[in-house]
């Protein structure tokens, strides 16, 4: 008798657990905290050593020394040199060089190539200063100073040049993707051009004419019944004419897509129509480029719409979150406790045309039933 319920709230379970996995599978966070957990197993093949000889520490102690210095590395993307000074204070108390790797590749990967080098620079200097200044230090490593010539300034020059290399292969990556997002919005304004032209050379001209013969009617009826009819007939050719001129020949095309500025109002419009809506909004989507913002205010727009029309009245749920270099968009809604009585007018396209924008971004989109809700997720490379 309570097999369904059970098995509804599995499926939420299950349904949950799978967008957790998808949204940490290859995530940037995933990957420090893989980073943070290697450093953390390489150094631990040095516990016996520190239980020893560093500072008599034990072996619980070391572990959690360790463990405290290495959760550094969980914030190397935006503040690396906490994870830096981390290393040097290792590299000074407990004689440890592997932290110092992968702090001086974090700020060379995600600081660039002057800070990479001033990091180094400064590595190497405090290095200098332990070696003539702590007596015996380390005196298994370097013993001479070509000893330490030999594996300390290596290690940081190297650690630190693969990290600029990094950094230097993404702003390649970057300036490619958006030369590839303006040649497309190049495309996009040519196209709205063309398509303004043919608009006001072939539906202007009819409608020129359509205007001139309604005036010559409307003047031949002038005396009969129907005069004012044609009357009317004339005055809407006219107006659909000047509209027309407004649009296509004084705007030149239409106007620009709002960005994700416009979201707040969005959100209050579609609230007033009786299906509020709940926004968070990561404040690095302010960040996101013009044609990016476009494409983030088109999907909200449209499953705004889309859950007006078959779900009005409930809470829609919008989350903008920008997750390491991709920009994750989500709306759900609950699904409507009765079926609408009269099917929704619809043309069944917007899904297509929300999947096909962002596509031409370089990102995907899914909709889906989850349970007694209706979602709608997209990711689109942040730009």
């Amino acid at each position: 008798m309570h097999v369904k319920p059970a098995a509804s709230a599995l499926h939420r379970v299950v349904d949950s657990g799978r967008r957790l996995t998808e949204s940490w599978a290859g995530s940037p966070r995933a990957l420090d905290v893989l980073t943070a957990l290697s450093c953390l197993a390489l150094m631990a093949l040095d516990l016996p050593g520190l239980a020893a000889a560093d500072n008599s520490l034990g072996g619980p102690l070391a572990a959690a020394v360790l463990a405290a210095g290495c959760s550094s590395l969980l914030v190397r993307r935006r503040m690396p040199w906490i994870s830096y000074l981390a290393a040097l204070l290792f590299l000074g108390w407990l004689h440890e060089l592997t932290l110092i790797q992968f702090a001086l590749y974090s700020v060379g990967r995600y600081r660039g190539r002057r800070a990479g080098i001033l990091a180094t620079l400064g590595y190497v200097a405090f290095a200098l200063v332990l070696f003539y200044g702590v007596p015996g230090w380390p005196a298994s490593r370097a013993e001479t100073f070509s000893g330490f010539l030999s594996v300390v300034v290596p290690i940081g020059v190297l650690a630190s040049a693969v990290g600029i290399a990094a950094y230097r292969h993404d702003l390649v990556a970057e300036l490619a993707a958006r030369r590839a997002e303006s040649d497309v919005l190049h495309a996009v304004q040519q196209e709205r051009t063309s398509v303004a032209r043919d608009v006001h050379d072939f539906v202007g001209r009819e409608l020129t004419l359509l205007t001139v013969r309604s005036e010559v009617l409307s003047t031949r009826a002038r005396e009969t019944t129907y005069a004012k009819d044609f009357e009317e007939l004339a005055d809407t050719a006219r107006r659909a004419h000047l509209v027309l001129n407004e649009i296509i020949v004084q705007r030149g095309e239409r106007a620009s897509t709002p960005g994700v500025d416009g979201l707040a109002a969005l959100a209050e419009e579609s609230g007033r129509a009786g299906s509020p809506v709940r926004l968070v909004m990561d404040p690095d989507a302010h960040a996101l480029s013009p044609l990016r913002q476009a494409a983030v205010y088109r999907v909200v727009q449209e499953c705004l719409t889309n859950a007006a029309k078959h779900a009005h009245g409930e809470t829609i749920e919008v989350s903008i979150a920008a997750d390491g270099p991709r920009l994750r968009i989500a709306v759900s809604n609950a699904l409507p406790a009765r079926t609408p009585g009269r099917a929704p007018v619809s043309a069944g396209s917007g899904t297509a045309s929300m999947s096909e924008r962002v596509r031409s971004l370089g990102g995907d989109l899914t909709a889906r039933y989850t349970g007694d809700s209706y979602e709608v997720v997209a990711t689109l490379p942040r730009g």
